[in-house]
C-alpha cells in the first residue's frame, strides 16, 4: 500500500449514531472531559508530565543506521519519541482508550492523479481482530509501496485497537500529540516537520457540537437537573456543565446536543498522500466510519469539488472538505436550539413561571461555552489558511492551487461567520427572553400588591365607620361613667368627692406621661446618647430650659431667629 516515506493525512473523528434504545448510562458517558490545554501541541517541551511525582528515565531511541525489529512498533509511542515516558503515556490515556476485543473495521477512499474517486475501492472493508496473523497481515500491508497514480488514499477505522493505533503511529511517525489531544478532547492545530519541496505535518483538533435525536419523553439526566425540570419546578439544580449534553425537550421529540470530535494529522507530500480516520468506541454514535467514508466519497460526486480536486492537486482541500462536516454539524445544532428557544418564549408569554428562568440561563450558558468552541473552529480554518503546503512549492500551478484554497478557505471562515451571527442573536434573544420573564413576574407581582392595597383600604374603610359609630355613644357612655362615679356630690353619703378624683386622675396621668417620656431611647427632651438618670430627670432640665428661653427673651439678649430656636435641651452643669 505504502512505505513509510509515504507522507500520509491523519483525521481522528468521533461521535455518536442516535439509538432509540438509549439509558440514563449513556448519555452520562457522553459527558466531555475539560481538556487540560497545556498538553495540546508538541511545543510544549513537557508532554503530560507532572512536576511532583513524574520521575520515569527516558528511554533512548533507536541508534542512526542500525535497523529497528520487525516488530517495534508494539513500543510506540517511545521507539520514536522518548520522551515520552511509560507514566506520561499512561496519563494520557491514548492507548487505555483503545481496546482489542473487538475486531477493527477499516473502509477505504482513493482518490486518482486525475481527482476523480475510485468508487470500486470504497466497497473495500479490512478487519483487524486480536489474533497475531490478522494484524501481522495489516502491518505487512501498510509497509508495501503504493500503486502509481494514487493522489490521495484514505482509511476510516471503526473501533480503532491498540495494535492498529500503534502501527498507524509508527509507519507514520506521528505525534503522540495527536492521539493525546484527540483522547481528551483538547482544541490544538500545529505545523511541524516542514521541508520545502516535500510536504510536512499538520495537526487539528476540533471539538463541535452536533445534534442526536429520539422520540418520547426523555430519561436520563442532562447537566442541570431532569430534563422534565419545567413540570417538576421544585427540583434543586446543583451544577450546569457545559461539557455535558444539552437535552432539549420538545412535545413530541427529544433532541440533544453533544460535543463530537473532528482531529486530523495530514502528512502533507509532493507525490501523494493518505488520509487515516479513526472513531474512538461509543455506545451513542453520531456518524460511524463507514458513514463518513460515505460523505468523503460523496464529496467526489459534487461537481463543484470535483472541479477544484482535478484542477490542484493540493491534499489540503480533502482537509478543508472534512472541516465542513463541523459546520454542517454546528447549522444542524443551531436549528434545533432555535426551535427550543421559540419553545422557551411562547411559554414566558403565556405563563409567568419564575421556574422558566431556570431553563433560560442554562442555555444561555451552553451559548457561552459554544462561543469558545466556534472562535477555535475559526481559528483552525485560518490555521489552514496560513500554513500552505511546503510540497507545492515546485508545483507548477502553485500560484491558481493556492488562489483557490484561499478562496474555499474564505468560503469556509464566512459561514463560521454567519454560525457566531446565529449564536450572538439567540443569546440576545434569550437575555430578552429572560427579562420578559423577570418582568412578567414583577408585573404579577404589583397586581398582587394592588390586591392587598385595595383590600387595606376596604379595611380602613370598615374601621372608620366603627370610629364614627363609637362617636355616637362616647357622650352617653362619658354621661354614664360620670353618674356611676361614688362621690359625695353625686352619691350622698359618701367619703370621696370630685376634688380627690381630680387630684388622683392629674397625678396618674403625669407620673405615666414622665415614664412613657423617660423610658424612650431618643427623644428632643434630652440629648442623643444621655445616660438613664439624665432621662428620668427630663421634667426639670425641660422646665429650666423654657425659664432660661423666658428670661432671655424678656430682656432681648437674643434675636428674633434665635428666640425661635431656643433648645428645650438644657446641658447639665459640669460637677
Amino acid at each position: 500500500m505504502t512505505d513509510r516515506g509515504i507522507p500520509v493525512a491523519l483525521s481522528s473523528f468521533g461521535g455518536g449514531r442516535k439509538r432509540s434504545s438509549s439509558t440514563q448510562a449513556d448519555i452520562s458517558k457522553l459527558r466531555t472531559p475539560v481538556p487540560p490545554y497545556r498538553h495540546a501541541a508538541p511545543s510544549a517541551p513537557w508532554p503530560w508530565m507532572d512536576f511532583d511525582v513524574d520521575e520515569s528515565a527516558v528511554e533512548p531511541l533507536y541508534p542512526g543506521g542500525l535497523a529497528s525489529p520487525s516488530d517495534h512498533w508494539k513500543k510506540y509511542p517511545q521507539n520514536l519519541f522518548g520522551n515520552w515516558t511509560p507514566d506520561q503515556v499512561l496519563r494520557s490515556k491514548m492507548l487505555i482508550s483503545c481496546s482489542d476485543s473487538q475486531p477493527c473495521s477499516i473502509y477505504n477512499v482513493e482518490v486518482m492523479d486525475d481527482g476523480h474517486f475510485d468508487k470500486t475501492v470504497g466497497e473495500r472493508t479490512t478487519t483487524v481482530t486480536a489474533d497475531s496473523a490478522s494484524y501481522q497481515a495489516f502491518w505487512n500491508e501498510l509497509q508495501q509501496p503504493r500503486p502509481e497514480g494514487i493522489r490521495i488514499r484514505a482509511f476510516f477505522v471503526d473501533n480503532l485497537s491498540l495494535n492498529v493505533l500503534r502501527m498507524l503511529g509508527t509507519t507514520f511517525n506521528i505525534e503522540p500529540f495527536f492521539f493525546s489531544s484527540s483522547t481528551n478532547w483538547i482544541p490544538s492545530r500545529y505545523q511541524e516537520d516542514a521541508k520545502v519541496g516535500r510536504g510536512d505535518h499538520i495537526t487539528v483538533t476540533l471539538p463541535f457540537i452536533c445534534t442526536m435525536r429520539k422520540s418520547g419523553r426523555p430519561e436520563s439526566v442532562s447537566s442541570v437537573g431532569s430534563a422534565n425540570d419545567l413540570e417538576k419546578p421544585t427540583q434543586e439544580v446543583l451544577e450546569i456543565n457545559t461539557q455535558a449534553p444539552l437535552e432539549l425537550s420538545m412535545p413530541t421529540t427529544h433532541e440533544i446536543l453533544l460535543q463530537d470530535l473532528l482531529a486530523i494529522h495530514m502528512v502533507r507530500g509532493k507525490d501523494s498522500s493518505t488520509i487515516i480516520s479513526y472513531h474512538p468506541i461509543s455506545h451513542l454514535k453520531k456518524t460511524s466510519a463507514k458513514r463518513l467514508q460515505s460523505l468523503v466519497q460523496r464529496t467526489g460526486d459534487s461537481v463543484y469539488w470535483s472541479k477544484l480536486f482535478a484542477r490542484s492537486r493540493d491534499p489540503t482541500f480533502v482537509f478543508l472538505a472534512i472541516l465542513w462536516y463541523a459546520l454542517y454539524a454546528w447549522d444542524e445544532a443551531f436549528e434545533v436550539l432555535y426551535r427550543h428557544i421559540n419553545k422557551l418564549e411562547s411559554q414566558v408569554l403565556g405563563t409567568n413561571d419564575i421556574n422558566l428562568t431556570r431553563e433560560l440561563h442554562k442555555v444561555q450558558a451552553y451559548l457561552l461555552h459554544y462561543q469558545q468552541l466556534l472562535q477555535d473552529f475559526h481559528k483552525s480554518v485560518d490555521f489552514v489558511k496560513n500554513t500552505p503546503n511546503p510540497a507545492m512549492d515546485c508545483d507548477e500551478d502553485k500560484e491558481n492551487s493556492a488562489e483557490l484554497l484561499a478562496r474555499e478557505v474564505g468560503n469556509l471562515l464566512s459561514e463560521i461567520n454567519r454560525l457566531e451571527g446565529q449564536r450572538t442573536m439567540q443569546s440576545d434573544r434569550l437575555k430578552n427572553v429572560m427579562q420578559l420573564a423577570f418582568a412578567t413576574v414583577n408585573i404579577e407581582d404589583s397586581r398582587a400588591m394592588k390586591r392587598l392595597t385595595e383590600a387595606s383600604m376596604r379595611d380602613s374603610a370598615a374601621m372608620k365607620q366603627i370610629s364614627y359609630l363609637t362617636m355616637v355613644f362616647l357622650p352617653a357612655s362619658l354621661i354614664a361613667s360620670v353618674f356611676g362615679m361614688n362621690v359625695a356630690e353625686i352619691n350622698p353619703g359618701t367619703y370621696q368627692s370630685l376634688s380627690h378624683y381630680a387630684e388622683a386622675t392629674v397625678t396618674l396621668t403625669a407620673l405615666t406621661a414622665w415614664l412613657v417620656i423617660a423610658m424612650q431611647t431618643e427623644s428632643s427632651f434630652w440629648p442623643s446618647g444621655s445616660p438613664w438618670w439624665r432621662r428620668l430627670a427630663w421634667p426639670i432640665y425641660f422646665t429650666a430650659a423654657r425659664i432660661k428661653g423666658s428670661y432671655l427673651r424678656h430682656r432681648g439678649a437674643l434675636p428674633t431667629d434665635e428666640q425661635q430656636a431656643v433648645s428645650f435641651v438644657v446641658t447639665p452643669p459640669d460637677p
